[in-house]
């Protein structure tokens, strides 16, 4: 298949530059795949598309503040996003400008914390600073937000049931949960269930090459703990629902349905593969010509979730990670 083939046109006003006030009051696309029948919702109807005992699958990723703003000692500003700790001082970063020169120092927090370019996509702290550095660092927005990280970020860029840190993206299609819709899902007999998937640096990875069969992912830990594992084989035995919110969460539950319950996964998945145990999959809107477009691709059929899109814009849903949602059933 042909990386033109995952190519949409978006107006630049639609793309969300901050969230609802409101989380549950963004919009819902609803696309069944047996009709074809696309639905316009808002997010508060999600609860009437989940059925006793369907399990509900949430991403519990927590988002790293690993954007960090410094000074050389010459005065001139460096960004720096961490994307991984290496070790107990060294961690792999995107670094801009580019031209920053290996050896070079880089100042934090007043030059009180300094990190020293040990390669091009690598800084490293004294061990005591590499411990707290995050605590100096902003929320990581993508690129197409284009605005710096404000206050609100910290909450709004985390869903409501992130505990454990290590990404440096948001799971975005649990950004419409509030902690009062889980406790209703749940207490309408709904299981939820939560595993992790740190969301890396390949979600921001382009694909180049025209043939997207050559593309290769980039690893992201995951894990699915024995707890969930269990709700999975019990949904699965008992033909429930497994609802997979967002394209992370799919990644790793097909992952899992492959015999892998924790390490690192590098599944590509888009149009011709064959799902294992995803049902319904509760999803934002996203980039062209990018892996997560072609997964929706994939599952949803790639002519029926261009039709989607088009509607999409058609009645200005608002896309990309602080967009409205769309639900694939």
């Amino acid at each position: 298949m042909k990386l033109s083939d995952f190519d949409y046109s978006l107006p630049k006003d639609l793309i969300a530059q901050y969230p609802l006030e409101e989380r549950e009051s963004a919009r819902l696309l609803v696309v069944e795949r047996l009709s074809g029948r696309i639905t316009h919702r808002v997010f508060k109807d999600f609860k009437g598309y989940l059925n006793k005992d369907d399990l509900l699958a949430l991403n519990n990723t927590r988002v790293l503040t690993c954007r960090l703003l410094g000074h050389k000692d010459s005065g001139g500003k460096v960004k720096v996003l961490l994307t991984k700790r290496k070790d107990g001082s060294r961690f792999e970063a995107l670094i801009q400008p580019s031209r920053t020169k290996i050896g070079e120092r880089i100042g934090f927090n007043q030059g009180k914390v300094i990190g020293i370019i040990t390669n091009r996509r690598e800084i490293s702290f004294k061990k005591e600073d590499a411990d707290t550095i995050y605590n100096l660092g902003q929320i990581p927005l993508p690129p197409y937000i284009k605005r710096e990280p404000e206050e609100l970020d910290k909450d709004y860029y985390q869903t409501v049931y992130a505990s454990k840190e290590g990404a440096i993206a948001s799971p975005t299609a649990g950004l419409h949960f509030t902690s009062r819709m889980i406790e209703e899902i749940s207490a309408s007999g709904v299981n939820i269930g939560y595993l992790t998937l740190h969301v890396g640096l390949g979600t921001f990875k382009p694909v180049v090459c025209e043939d997207i069969a050559l593309h290769k992912m980039e690893s992201e830990y995951f894990q699915v703990l024995k707890a969930t594992q269990d709700k999975i084989e019990t949904a699965r035995n008992n033909k429930n629902k497994i609802i997979a919110v967002g394209t992370t969460v799919l990644r790793a539950l097909e992952t899992y349905a492959a015999g892998v319950k924790e390490g690192f996964t590098d599944l590509f998945v888009y149009p011709g593969y064959k799902f294992r145990i995803t049902d319904c999959l509760l999803t934002n809107f996203h980039l062209p010509k990018t892996t997560l477009f072609m997964l929706v691709c994939a599952f949803g059929g790639e002519s029926l979730i261009k039709r989607a899109y088009q509607e999409a814009v058609d009645n200005k849903y608002r896309f990309y990670s602080y967009g409205d949602a769309m639900l694939i059933i």
